[in-house]
């Protein structure tokens, strides 16, 4: 191997060990937000024990060449490459480096191998599951409770913006944000924020507003049409447009508040997390003074504050965290702010 060659290879290395360290922080971290939060997510929940296994080969195929060495795993047996602190694999002695051999008597298979036992556990549900497992060339069985929680995937994506967006199938924390914020409090709260989104129906909530103005701008469109002349449906695109943006600043203020008390409720403190949108300031000018569909900056931030002053007030006495969104909804209007109303 050349010298560029070995660098080459010795800086994917690096750059992949650091991913999976910054995608244990994002494990970690949604995992006590997801189980802290499981009877807000109703129906949407599953069985899980905070471990992730994988062998080279159940990793994406650009990485299979070097990541045996850059994360000291096998081919032949999965290996744990996360474990959760306090979370039920991390209470029954699992750690880090452990090969993971078989669940409930099941040979784990080496393609696929972290969504097979999400799938297997979530079968089990909280029924205790057999682990077998190998450390230091001995074999040893475990027995782990595994525990419900929010059931929606959080993703970690590469990705120099600093963005987090929500979708029907999943929640993406891109590393951009993740670089912004300065202690797991202040991610928890970005992690709470989507999943708000997710919990409180916010994408039917748009998707509705769409249609809604869809159909108004179609009325239009069918209206001018019968004069004689042909929009190409351009008053039905531009009303959906609008109605996409309709209440989507709301939506932003409820997933703040709620996303809030989702943090709290997992055991962080959230004193001083509104400071994440003064560096947000710092590096998108724009969102200080004016924006479209998210509230700006200065918004969010004393938002958060007010909400963390709430949250303590109820800890003072003895009160259960329970968001009061009825406090947002007869809010006065506030400024709104750029992106999709499910994003950042």
């Amino acid at each position: 191997m050349d010298i560029v060659a070995a660098e080459q290879r010795a800086q994917q290395i690096a750059q992949l060990r650091k991913y999976y360290s910054e995608r244990h922080r994002v494990d970690s971290i949604a995992f006590r937000i997801r189980t802290a939060n499981v009877a807000a997510c109703k129906d949407r929940i599953a069985a899980q024990i905070g471990l992730t296994a994988a062998t080279p080969r159940s990793l994406p195929r650009k990485y299979q060449s070097y990541t045996a060495e850059a994360l000291g795993i096998g081919w032949t047996r999965p290996t744990a490459i996360s474990v959760v602190e306090g979370s039920p694999a991390a209470q029954a002695g699992l750690i880090a480096g452990d090969e993971i051999i078989a669940l409930n008597g099941e040979p784990i298979p080496t393609w696929g191998t972290a969504n097979w036992m999400w799938r297997k556990i979530a079968e089990n549900g909280t029924d205790a599951v057999r682990i077998d497992m190998r450390r230091d060339g001995t074999d040893r069985t475990v027995t782990i409770k595994p525990v419900m929680g929010c059931s929606i995937p959080i993703e970690y994506l590469i990705d120099e913006k600093a963005n987090a967006s929500t979708s029907d199938f999943k929640i993406v924390i891109n590393s951009g944000f993740l670089a912004l914020t300065r202690n797991d409090p202040e991610l928890a709260m970005v992690i709470g924020h989507e999943l708000a989104h997710s919990n409180l129906g916010h994408l039917d909530k748009t998707r509705w507003n769409m249609l809604l103005g869809a159909t108004a701008g179609a009325a239009i469109d069918i209206g001018i049409y019968v004069g004689g002349i042909s929009t190409g449906g351009a008053f039905r695109r531009q009303f959906a447009g609008l109605g996409a943006l309709a209440y989507s600043a709301s939506f932003e203020r409820e997933a703040d508040y709620v996303g809030t008390y989702y943090a709290a409720r997992a055991g962080y403190d959230t004193r001083g997390t509104e400071d994440i949108w003064r560096r947000i300031g710092m590096i998108d000018p724009s969102s200080i003074l004016k924006a479209r569909t998210h509230p700006i900056n200065a918004v969010r931030f004393v938002q958060i504050q007010k909400t963390t002053a709430e949250i303590e007030d109820k800890k003072r006495r003895g009160l259960p965290l329970n968001p009061e969104l009825k406090t947002i909804a007869t809010a006065s209007a506030a400024p709104a702010g750029a992106e999709d109303a499910t994003q950042r």
